[in-house]
């Protein structure tokens, strides 16, 4: 009897310390969760002109290990001279991965090449819906047009980022070259492209912003 006694107490034993191990299992892995954050975008995500170490996507990650935040995973989808309607044509066979988020940094090529401003509106919106439908949380990265182009032309193009991101609840970052635009100490030659010292300001004013996004996801 003692030893039949003895077995199922050591047999209550194993389970109950096998159960323990799963639920420590499942906690860590919680705890471990990866989130997932693509950021789609032209030259000034890809990081044109500069090493890779350098641009936007690489110091945004440095800045979050800084901060301690070490669940986060970012992927550079940036393509140099990319459209609105570049991206439109191709965002969607990026998203077959799965993804936590989605941040939008697009529209300046449209602005430099003079593209009416109506037509990145409506690519931008049926990015920014169809992200909505598939309840996807999303940031939208504003952008200025440059003046010469008309005061008509850049108060239409400048209004699209605060009229969507508003429309479709998106979070939203004013504008991308903020205290850098213009500034030749802060820009590489061409004055379009920031140099890393002007990519690590760009960082540091996006990134406030990016931390309200961010707590947003859990």
């Amino acid at each position: 009897m003692k030893s039949i006694r003895l077995n199922n107490i050591m047999k209550f034993i194993i389970r109950l310390f096998s159960a323990l191990i799963l639920t420590f299992s499942y906690i860590e892995l919680a705890y471990s969760k990866t989130t997932k954050i693509i950021i789609f975008g032209d030259s000034l995500i890809a990081g044109y002109g500069l090493v890779v170490e350098d641009n936007f996507v690489n110091q945004l990650k440095l800045k979050t290990i800084e901060s301690k935040i070490k669940d986060v995973t970012f992927f550079n989808s940036g393509v140099s001279g990319e459209t609105s309607t570049g991206l439109l044509n191709r965002y969607k066979w990026v998203l077959e991965d799965n993804y936590d988020a989605v941040i939008i940094l697009i529209g300046a090529n449209d602005a430099l090449r003079g593209i009416d401003p109506s037509l990145t509106s409506q690519n931008i919106e049926k990015i920014l819906s169809y992200l909505k439908e598939k309840q996807i949380p999303t940031m939208l990265i504003g952008m200025k047009a440059p003046n010469n182009l008309g005061e008509i032309y850049v108060n239409e193009f400048n209004a699209i980022y605060p009229k969507l991101s508003k429309k479709y609840n998106a979070a939203y970052y004013p504008f991308f070259l903020k205290d850098v635009a213009l500034k030749p100490s802060l820009n590489q030659r061409d004055m379009i492209h920031p140099n890393k010292k002007g990519m690590k300001i760009i960082v540091n004013n996006f990134f406030p912003y990016f931390l309200e996004f961010y707590e947003s996801l859990k």
